[in-house]
Order: C-alpha cells, then sequence, then structure tokens
C-alpha cells in the first residue's frame, strides 16, 4: 500500500511539473519552444534568457517593420519596374524572417498579417503603408526617396530596441538587420545619383548619412548608438512617425556611390551576414 501511495504521489508531481513547465513556456521564460521546433536559428546562438517587456515589444514591433519595408518595395517594383525594389524586398523578406525566428523561439504570438501584402495588425503601420505607398506612386524619384526613407528609419529604430534588449542573440539579429539598412539605403541613393538627384537626410543626422554612404559593407553608420545615445519610441510608433522627413536645410550628398545603380553591385545588401541574408 505504502508503495502504491509514493508512486501516485510521484505520478501528482510529474504531472504538476508538466502544467508549471507549459505556463514557464508560454509566458516566454527560458526553455525549449516546442511551437520553434524545426525553425531555423542561422547565425545566431542557442542563448536563451527571459524577455522584458520592451524585448518582446521590440521583436514584435520589428516583424512588422520589416514587412512594411517588404510591402512597399514590392508595390512599387509593380509600379516602378526597378530592379532595386525586387532584389531588397527580397532581402526584407529575409529580415522578416530572422525577427520571427525569435518570436517563435521565445513564444510569442506573432501577428497573423504577415503573408498579407499591405495588411498589418499594427494601425499606425498600416496608415504609415498607405501614405508611403501614396508618396512613392507619384514618380519615379519619389519611390527611391520613400525607399531611401524606410531604411533611415529602420536604422533609427533599430538602434532604439537594441539599448533595450539585453539578450545577445537579439542584439545579433539587431545588428546584422541594421547592416543590411545601411547597405539598402546606398543602393537607393545610387539609384536617386543615377536619376541626377543628390540626396539628403530624411530621417537620420545628416552627419551619420554622409558616414553611411561613404562607408563600405557594414556598421558605418551607427556609432552613436554604440556609444550609447538613446531614442524614445513613444507608444511604440519609434521614429517611424518621423517618415515624412526633418524640417531645417540640410547639405546634399555629393558624387556617385560606387556600384550599380540597380543595387547589385558589391555594396548590395550582402553583409548583413547571420546566413539569412541582407
Amino acid at each position: 500500500m505504502r508503495k502504491k501511495l509514493v508512486g501516485f504521489g510521484l505520478l501528482v508531481l510529474g504531472l504538476f511539473g508538466l502544467v508549471l513547465g507549459g505556463v514557464t513556456a508560454y509566458r516566454g521564460t527560458p526553455g525549449p519552444n516546442p511551437m520553434a521546433e524545426g525553425t531555423p536559428q542561422k547565425g545566431y546562438t542557442d542563448y536563451y534568457a527571459p524577455l522584458g517587456d520592451d524585448e518582446a515589444s521590440g521583436l514584435l514591433y520589428m516583424v512588422e517593420e520589416e514587412k512594411l519595408a517588404r510591402d512597399v518595395y514590392l508595390t512599387l517594383y509593380n509600379e516602378t519596374g526597378l530592379v532595386v525594389f525586387e532584389r531588397i524586398s527580397e532581402s526584407e523578406g529575409r529580415h522578416m524572417d530572422a525577427v520571427l525566428g525569435l518570436i517563435e523561439k521565445y513564444n510569442l504570438t506573432a501577428p497573423d498579417t504577415l503573408n498579407e501584402v499591405g495588411v498589418f495588425e499594427n494601425p499606425e503601420l498600416q496608415s504609415l503603408y498607405d501614405q508611403l505607398i501614396e508618396q512613392g506612386s507619384q514618380g519615379t524619384v519619389d519611390a527611391l526617396k520613400v525607399g531611401a526613407l524606410i531604411e533611415e528609419t529602420d536604422i533609427r529604430d533599430l538602434e532604439d530596441w537594441m539599448v533595450k534588449t539585453d539578450n545577445e542573440d537579439i542584439k545579433a539579429v539587431y545588428s546584422n538587420l541594421m547592416a543590411g539598412s545601411e547597405n539598402h539605403l546606398r543602393a537607393f541613393v545610387r539609384n536617386l545619383e543615377a536619376q541626377g538627384v543628390s540626396y539628403t537626410a530624411q530621417v537620420l543626422p545628416e552627419e551619420q548619412v554622409d558616414e553611411i554612404l561613404n562607408g563600405e559593407n557594414g556598421h558605418s553608420g551607427h556609432g552613436r548608438m554604440m556609444a550609447g545615445e538613446k531614442h524614445g519610441h513613444g507608444k511604440g510608433m519609434g521614429h517611424m512617425k518621423g517618415m515624412k522627413g526633418k524640417n531645417g536645410a540640410q547639405k546634399a550628398q555629393k558624387g556617385a556611390r560606387m556600384g550599380p545603380a540597380d543595387g547589385s553591385g558589391p555594396l548590395h545588401d550582402r553583409s548583413c551576414g547571420m546566413n539569412f541574408g541582407g
């Protein structure tokens, strides 16, 4: 009889452990993610730590911000036929996959609209997408300026979110997404210069944009972030609200950037690293 009671007690403890483990996983604390089994975690380690609210919000926001870039570029490619939009839209899809891998790893619930072009769960991003499509549809130069505007804003937002996370895997992905955005910005500016347009910074400080455009592959333009400068996100919109540009005079960029204007040259989107593309 005593053996039966002991066995029953061990069974109850085992079931309690399973329930507790399920609750723990649901809340995003350390542990395996059964929903992400088989999901490739390319380029970053098996590092796993609890997420704070800012870290979770950042991942959910960034996957839709990368989707916004992809969707805008897909739409503008259909309107302009410019190769740079087609190629960078493919890259933005890989960026989405990289962030989605972290969302699955940490048991967060991804937006269910990721496969619908032009549809967003975040209402502010939905409104912004509509504005950018309207602006970019006015002509080739306007479309390219929208592309550069998005990439500047991505860099600024990634800077913001990076200082709000302690998780090394998230930092690694954000850092590589930032390198990709710098390459994309250079590609769009090359296309603008091929159209005879000198580029003026729209969101980032002019000096930072100069540094990015004059650099080569990699993080040439976010030293201020690495030095600890922080930027407020407000109610989750970050600097996406500032995507219509900055006021005040700014010196135009001078001189053509090296590489083909369609963004296919050596500066096109290859240093994003992490094995998930540019």
